[in-house]
């Protein structure tokens, strides 16, 4: 079973608040087997644009990735992070050879 992945860019106007998103999203992770890949980090961008943010969270599948994101629990820590932060990002099935 192909594994899934949380790709996300990020800019966020208020670190403190978006602390509070964190903390938050940690229940609903653990719940659904979420493994950060990155998480900020060291960077340069070569092509293109990107965000001051890239976080990659894989999950045990694509349906256990989807799910956390339509959970209640996910999406209240969403209406904490949505305030103070603008973003893309997408869910994607990982390739299984």
């Amino acid at each position: 079973m192909a594994k899934g992945y949380w790709v996300a860019h990020v800019d966020v106007d208020d670190m403190d608040r978006y602390k509070r998103y964190i903390a938050a999203n940690a229940a609903p992770f653990a719940e659904y087997g979420a493994r950060f890949l990155v998480r900020g980090g060291e960077r340069e961008v070569r092509e293109g644009h990107a965000r001051a943010r890239t976080v990659v969270i894989e999950f045990p599948s694509y349906e256990a990735a989807l799910a956390c994101y339509d959970s209640a629990e996910y999406q209240k820590a969403k209406a904490l992070r949505d305030p103070v932060s603008v973003g893309d990002m997408v869910i994607i099935r990982g390739y299984d050879a």
